[in-house]
Order: C-alpha cells, then structure tokens, then sequence
C-alpha cells in the first residue's frame, strides 16, 4: 500500500469563502455578450425567420438556448423552509475547546471559519409572508479546513414529533388542505390541528408556537437551536453530549399579532428587507454560540430523555456556555445561485462532532440527502459552487448529472496500484472521521422507550415560564387558531389536551371558543401507537417537574439595553422645529438607531428656519407597523398639519396599540391630543420628562431624547394591553 507523500500533501486552502467563489462568478461589466459556449451574439433582440414576416427557424440555436435555459429556471421548490434569506459570515471560537471536542474550527482561535446562513419560515411557499406565525428555520454552514459542518436548526429549540417517521405526516397535516391548497403558511386550519390532537407529544412544540416566538421582530432578534442532542468527542475518544444554541447580541424581541399581518400586507419581505438592509448599512447582524453539555454518564440522570426532541434542557439545570461569535457581514450576489442552492444537511459532520440515537435525528439523515438529489438535480449538488467545501475534494465518486471536476488518471476505484494508491484513507491521527464506538446490544423493534411518554410536563414549565403578556399571547393564538377549526370535535379534543397542560389555560380558550373543557380528556389521549399495541401502555400522563419555571424562556428576560438598529419613525411637515428635530435624531443616532423622516409628501420639507430636510417615505408609502417608535417634533405649522392629518393620528394610534414608545415635544400636545392615548398623558408635563406606558413628553429635547432611548430599549409596553383592552 501506498504511503503518503509531501508532495501530495495539498497546498493550505484559503480560508475565505468570497475567494473561493470568485472562480464561479461572472460580472458581465464592460463584456460582449454571447452563448454559454462562448460564441459572440449579434442580435438577442430576434428570432431567425424566414422572411422579415415569416415562420421561426427551427435552426436558431441561440433561440433555443435562451428559451430551454429559461424553461428551466426554476428548481423544485423546497417542501419546507421554502422562503428563506441568507447571508455570508464568520465565526471565531473565544477560545480553544480540546477538553471537549476535537473540531479544528473550534480549538484554533487564531482563523475566522467562513460561513453562509439561510433564514426561512417553514410551512408557506417562496411566495408567502415572512410574518406568518410560523417556526423560523436557523441553518449554518460552517466551511471548515476539515470540511462542511453544517448545523440545521430552527428558532425553537424542539420539535413536534419525536420519530422520523412522523415528519410527512406533519408536513402534510400543516400545509394547505388538499382539496383546495387553502390556507398558505398558516396552520390555523381542520387538518393540522386534527393532527396535533391527536399526537399529545407535540403539545410542548404547541406551546412555543403559539408563543411571541412564532412572530419575530427580525432574524437578527431570534434565537437559534441544534433541536437535536449531539456528541462532542475529543481527541482522547471521550464523548459528552451538547446542545447548540445561538444568542443575538440584539436580545430576543417580538412583533404582536395584529402587527405581523398587517405587516404582511405593507411589506411581505419585511424580515428579508431587514437582514439585507442591515448588512449594507453595516449593522452586522451577530450571535453567541453557546453549548450546554452533559457528560455521558449523567446521560440518565434528568427527568426526561436527552434524546427526545420534544424536550429541552433547561438552562437552570445546565447553563449555556458562550463558545464563540458568529457575525454576517456580506449579502449574497445572487439569490438563487447562493440562497436557493444552497444545500444544508444534518450529515455534514467534522472530526469532534458526532450523532445521538435521537429517532427524528436519524431520520431526518436520509432525508436531506434524498432531497437534495431531487431539488438540485442529481448527486453532484456538492458541486455547486455555494456548496464546495474550501479544501480540496478527492474521492472515487464520478461522473453523474451535471459533473463539474475533470477527473484525471485511469483509477477510480480503491484500492488500486494504477493510481499509486491514491487517494489515500486517513488515519483518525491525520483528520480522518471515525463514528464513536457507542455500544450497541439491543433486539429490533418498532417502538419507543417510555422516557419518551411525558408529553405534557415540559409544555406546563414553558407556559408557567411566560409573563403575565407572553401568557395572554398564547392564549389569544390558540383561540385563534382553533377558532379556524371548523370540526368541534377536533376544538374539543384539543381543549382536553391543553387541559393536561394547564387548567387555566384550557379554561380561558374555552371562554373564547364557547365550548366546555371536556372533563376528561378523549381517550385514547395518544394516537401514535402501533397496530397491535395497548392504548394504556402508550397514553400520556400527568408528571410534574420538579422545576416550576424557567427564566430563559421568557423572552420579558431578554436584555433591553440597546437600540442599535431599531427604526423610528419623526412624523414631520413644512414648519417644524428643526432644533426639536435635530437634537433627537442626533442622540437616537449616536445610540445606533435608524431614523426616517415621514411627511405629507415626499421629497423635502422646509423648517420654520428655512432649511430643507430631507424626507425618507410620505404617509402613503410608510405605515407605523415597520417602525419601533414614533416622534413627534415641535414647530406650530408642523403640529397643525400633523394634527389635521387622518394618516399621521392613525400611525400614531396603531403605534400605541402594538405597545410601541411614542415621543413628542411638548410643543407637539395638541398631536397627542388627538388620539385615544391622550388621557395616558399628565396635565402637567412641563417641568420633567413624563415617561409612563412608553409615552415621552418633554419640552427638553436632550432629556426627552435620552428617556426616548430608555423606552425604545424596552421595546415594547405589553401592560397597555390589558389595562386599556387594547389587543396587540
């Protein structure tokens, strides 16, 4: 056998996926046009004919070429996480992870690992709304000196089902109904929630679904999650499990529901816009990553099963560790050939990082692989240039559906002599993957263990975790969404099981759905049994945790100390003060704030001291739902057409009821004046700044901009919701 050679040894790749893309990239600047051989075009503008009037020749080739490259533009779509949005990054570990894992891109803190990462909405189609209550797709590719690692996760940090096997159905049950592909990326409808009711293992799944979760202000204020329980294994052989977590630098932040269909409709592309407006503008979006890990032999020590999806760890029994940075600095140039081929698989492992026994993990192994071959064609989508790995690739595999790599040499087959050997297989000591050596003794069944059957302990802990607003959140989504359901038997069943989550909560959705909780729950409670099987060996029971609530999983506990990229809204006309104008938007700035003049009219307006400021949107193309905050600046003619203004009174309405801090200059009363908050307002404001429900107030500039920056970071004011009935 062949030994290997320095001078086989490739030369170190470069660590810069930009660089490794430029190969692939055209910029037609300054060129001629031509054929995808090379062949200079004359005319793209028509068609060979016989005669000026005559019929098409079948002999243009360029025709056919333009028009069979056209046909097939479009990929098949994705069956799920159809819509997404993604961006290039980096990622640096803080500091080297030996002890736990061997993976190079986690111990070596001098290199930055590029990465790409797709954002998406799960249920709808490319061409739905980014505000759709729905789970948000989390996936990075990390392109490692040993390899693609990809982690493939979603904003929550569990799942629906706990077996492969039960994903079609799932998808299925979720995606508009057969009959009449009604509704789009939405699962407020009979087939889904027949489907959840009937599978009590996905009530803790439910719970953070119907959450402020569900409706993210932005990508960049989202959390991220591995869902699944994998292996770290360090260079020893040593295994401990880990749970991967991503943690915005921004915090965690939400938009209400009335707002995110509202949004829906001024701008579907609202969290796209955001991400890619971000990035030009230079407000790198960034992330923490954080691992909780568990030795191995405390694998059984927790009152629920590290291997089901459904569960999570909570953080008071083992604490997230931050590891690492991840920040986004650059947009794609292409979205279809970067966002939409990209091709993301849990399999995609390195040296250090390994799988569980996780039953839906498993599953979902098969599947990214079998549907990447059908989405991009064939088994070469590794190819695609969005996908290669920044090392060189050698291996025995050739030929296929879109080839790319001119192989050379007459072997390619192992082992062989033609070939010297080559390529080689590498020693664990020389980056070679190896599986870990778990034990394995155990006959063959189609089953799941017991530690599984606890479906309802962990969604009580997430809803006992919640804030009195983030409670009534997910008490106003489930009367909601069941209030879609058309079948009573299916709002029944569903009540039976929100019953053995939480009385209460049952009781509220069925003041709102005016129908009884059922005294008992349906029986069988668990539907996912097999043929042969006892329903009483499978039905759910009560347990209690021993750990009544959770602080992280509120988002009420995220930080608030920032207003770096929130966009607030100066509503202004011809005649405003500029000095009020000025002042606040200097401090709102120089805390990181985006500031958008809206006026009558677009263009300019002129302040009372005639200077001409520019104006970003007019009230026809702006809407207070794509804003964080509002302001009102002072200047008599300004406030007197602001006043008039049934658009600006109505912004300013719908900001305060989506809980939004809204400012004015004292000057500005007579604005607030005309809206229904005005009574939140003191009599006398004149000597200090009023901040209550969010409300800025002030004849101070400087201190009302600094007040203002205090109510922004809070983001929003959830009490107004329940003391002025004021759904949000």
């Amino acid at each position: 056998m062949a030994t290997k050679k320095d001078s086989n040894v490739p030369a170190q790749p470069g660590n810069d996926k930009t660089e490794n893309l430029a190969p692939h990239t055209a910029d037609a600047s300054g060129e001629f046009m031509n054929t995808n051989t090379g062949l200079r075009i004359n005319d793209d503008q028509n068609s060979l004919k016989a005669g000026e009037r005559g019929a098409t020749l079948l002999e243009d080739f360029m025709l056919r070429e333009k028009i069979t490259h056209f046909d097939h533009e479009r990929i098949p779509e994705r069956i799920v996480h159809a819509r997404g949005s993604a961006a290039h990054g980096v990622f640096k570990v803080y500091k080297p992870m030996a002890e736990l894992t061997k993976a190079g891109f986690l111990n070596d803190t001098s290199i930055e690992t590029p990465v790409f990462v797709r954002f998406s909405t799960v249920a709808g189609s490319r061409g739905s709304t980014d505000l759709a209550r729905d789970v948000r797709g989390f996936a990075v590719k990390f392109y490692t000196q040993e390899g693609n690692f990809d982690l493939v996760g979603n904003n929550m940090p569990v799942f629906f089902i706990q077996d492969a096997i039960k994903f079609p159905d799932l998808v299925h049950a979720v995606k508009p109904e057969p009959d009449n592909e009604m509704p789009q990326a939405a699962s407020a409808h009979d087939t889904f929630w027949d489907f959840i009711s009937l599978m009590p293992e996905s009530a803790h799944m439910i719970m953070w679904a119907m959450s402020d979760r569900a409706l993210p202000r932005s990508y960049r204020m989202m959390e991220g999650f591995g869902v699944h329980t994998f292996r770290f294994v360090n260079a020893e052989g040593v295994s401990s499990f880990v749970k991967f977590h991503w943690k915005p630098l921004l915090g965690v932040h939400a938009v209400a529901w009335d707002e995110a269909q509202k949004i829906s409709g001024k701008d579907p592309d609202f969290h796209r816009r955001d991400l890619w407006d971000a990035i030009e503008s230079g407000n790198f979006p960034e992330w923490e990553l954080g691992v909780q890990i568990v030795a191995e032999e405390d694998e059984f020590k927790f009152e629920f099963d590290l291997l089901d999806p459904t569960k999570l760890i909570p953080e008071e029994l083992v604490p997230v560790q931050r590891i690492g940075k991840l920040t986004l600095n650059r947009n794609p140039d292409n979205f279809f050939a970067e966002t939409e081929q990209v091709a993301f698989h849990l399999g995609h492992l390195v040296p250090g990082i390994d799988f569980t026994n996780d039953p839906l993990l498993q599953g979902r192994l098969f599947s990214y692989t079998d549907t990447q071959l059908s989405r991009l064609g064939g088994p070469n989508f590794q190819e695609i240039p969005i996908n290669r790995p920044i090392v060189p690739v050698h291996n025995n595999q050739r030929d296929g559906h879109m080839r790319q790599t001119i192989n050379k040499g007459k072997s390619s087959y192992g082992p062989n002599t033609l070939g010297g050997g080559y390529p080689l297989q590498a020693k664990a000591s020389e980056g070679g993957f190896t599986s870990y050596p778990e034990r394995v003794d155990a006959r063959k069944v189609r089953a799941r263990s017991k530690s599984f059957f606890d479906h309802f302990s962990q969604a009580r802990l997430f809803f006992n975790s919640q804030s009195d607003p983030e409670k009534n959140h997910i008490v106003d989504a489930l009367s909601f969404e069941l209030g879609k359901v058309k079948a009573v038997s299916i709002r029944e069943r569903m009540l039976g099981i929100l019953s053995m989550i939480d009385k209460n909560l049952a009781a509220e959705v069925s003041f709102a759905l005016r129908i009884p909780v059922p005294q008992d729950p349906e029986l069988p409670v668990n539907h996912s049994i097999p043929a042969d099987g006892d329903p009483a060996d499978y039905d759910s029971l009560i347990v209690e945790s021993s750990l009544t609530s959770s602080a992280a999983l509120s988002m009420a506990n995220t930080p608030k100390e920032s207003i770096a990229t929130r966009k607030i809204a100066f509503l202004a006309a011809d005649g405003v003060d500029e000095k009020s104008l000025l002042a606040v938007k200097n401090v709102l700035e120089s805390e990181g704030a985006v500031v958008e003049i809206i006026a009558p009219r677009r263009s300019y307006i002129i302040s009372e001291s005639d200077v001409q400021i520019p104006v970003d949107q007019s009230f026809l193309t702006a809407a207070s739902v794509l804003f964080d905050a509002v302001y009102v600046p002072g200047g008599t003619n300004s406030v007197a057409t602001i006043e008039a203004d049934a658009d600006a009174v109505h912004f300013l309405n719908e900001a305060f009821r989506h809980c939004k801090a809204v400012a004015a200059d004292a000057s500005a009363m007579q604005v607030l004046e005309g809206t229904y908050f005005a009574k939140k307002i003191p009599a006398d404001f004149s000597d200090e700044t009023v901040i209550k429900e969010g409300i800025v107030v002030s004849d101070d500039a400087e201190k009302l901009a600094r007040q203002f920056v205090l109510a922004i970071a809070q983001h929003r004011f959830w009490e107004r919701e329940k003391s002025r009935k004021i759904p949000a």
